[in-house]
């Protein structure tokens, strides 16, 4: 999963562990120019973990990271471990990130004006002088990322890029992040969301420890793979041509691990009676939940 030529990043057999224990094992991931990756997985899967590890930030036990000569990363972090009442406005948050000059401790003419471009692409230079508490949902994600966007990287790594914002707001989000991909920005990022983001990446890592699943969403949205990942049973449905997953119904998984046994022997005893009709008494009924086509009307249900 990767495009032609150098990748900006080269993850092989990475390993980590915290207090002994093993967060990630045997990772290998390439991420090339232009990608577009989501990482899925649940809560305590790693990561987190492995964004840290593309960030430089946490040093594998096993393994090697090799990065591309000059490659400048940029990191949205969860809006969640951001303070939202300390007193900064906008474009102050977005000269945080850069390169700090102990000779020079003042903001240029030139970064102001940087800063102002970036906020102008974003949509939100009006709110330059704004205080961030006083900011929605969707405003304070675009100014993150407008600081992570200063100096140019090649590669924007996120952490739940939409965690907590309400629907409409996601789907700005994911427009503007295809903007700017389409721009020729690389990108990684990690999500819970598997319908309202997931499924509309080019590419998906399914992890939970290890790999269970790498492709496209239609490669690895399904509900092998997902079973694998989540350790619990999960269909997918097919809506406008994407896939969606939603948990099995429990009324589900009592008729296939209790009720089965009980068919079976229903249906024997059936074919037992009627032999002598000359029929065919197993009539089998086969659901499969990779591909099931529902009603256009479905509400999206994320996971």
């Amino acid at each position: 999963m990767t495009s032609a030529g150098e990748p900006l990043l080269d993850v092989a057999g990475v390993s980590c562990r915290y207090d002994g224990a093993t967060v990630l094992d045997g990772i290998d991931l390439r991420i090339g120019e232009h990608d577009f990756t989501g990482i899925v997985g649940p809560s305590g899967s790693g990561k987190t973990t492995l964004l840290r590890v593309l960030l430089g930030i946490v040093t594998p036990v096993a393994g090697t990271v090799t990065r591309r000569p000059g490659l400048r990363i940029g990191y949205v972090p969860q809006v969640e471990t951001i303070d939202w009442s300390f007193p900064v406005t906008v474009a102050e948050v977005v000269l945080m990130a850069r390169p700090q000059r102990f000779m020079r401790p003042r903001t240029t003419a030139e970064e102001r004006d940087e800063v102002e471009q970036l906020l102008r692409r974003l949509g939100i230079a009006d709110l330059a002088n704004r205080h961030i508490r006083a900011l929605s949902g969707g405003q304070q994600q675009r100014v993150f990322i407008a600081r992570a966007l200063l100096g140019a990287p090649h590669l924007l790594v996120m952490d739940e890029p939409t965690s907590g914002v309400d629907v409409r707001t996601r789907h700005e989000v994911v427009h503007l992040l295809s903007e700017l991909n389409a721009d020729g920005l690389a990108m990684v990022l990690s999500t819970h969301d598997l319908n309202g983001i997931a499924t509309h990446l080019p590419n998906l890592v399914c992890l939970n420890r290890t790999i269970k699943g790498v492709g496209s969403p239609r490669e690895v949205l399904t509900s092998e793979v997902l079973e694998r990942t989540y350790g619990a049973p999960m269909d997918v449905l097919e809506h406008a041509g994407l896939p969606i997953v939603v948990d099995r119904p429990r009324d589900w998984l009592h008729l296939t691990h209790a009720d089965h046994h009980h068919a079976d022997h229903a249906a024997a005893d059936h074919h037992h009676d009627h032999a002598h009709d000359g029929h065919d008494a197993h009539d089998h009924v086969h659901v499969d939940h990779d591909h099931i086509q529902v009603d256009p009307a479905a509400v999206e249900r994320g996971t």
